[in-house]
């Protein structure tokens, strides 16, 4: 499960605030890339549990409140790494997962419609 730098960057990168005057075809794909990693209910569980820790979270420890085997809770936590929501770091066997910044902040800019409508 190696990802590099460049893939970690690139969809947080590209995506634009659902706010913007115009997106381009690749901010909107990007856009949806990230919310798509979004729009599993494990993947919510998994990126709450993690933001509400207060410190990196084991594979581990995500078992058992999510109900699900070791290996759906690494696929999950795969994709979320992909689309570059989560830091991975490797401690011996185990693996522990924390919220990037800048990905949390460019979610909740991503999001935010105030002031465009309603």
């Amino acid at each position: 499960m190696t990802t590099t730098t460049a893939e970690l960057d690139a969809p947080v990168a590209c995506c634009a605030p659902l706010g913007a005057p115009v997106l381009d075809e690749d901010e909107a794909a990007a856009t949806a890339k990230l919310f798509k990693a979004l729009a599993d209910p494990a993947r919510v569980r998994i990126v709450n549990v993690i933001a509400t820790s207060g410190e990196s979270v084991c594979v581990c420890e995500l078992i058992e409140p999510l109900g699900l085997s070791q290996p759906t809770v690494s696929h999950h936590l795969k994709k979320l790494v992909d689309v570059g929501l989560l830091e991975r770091e490797q401690r011996g066997k185990w693996a522990y997962f924390s919220l990037r910044r800048d990905a949390v902040e460019m979610l909740a800019a991503v999001a935010d419609l105030r002031g465009v409508c309603c």
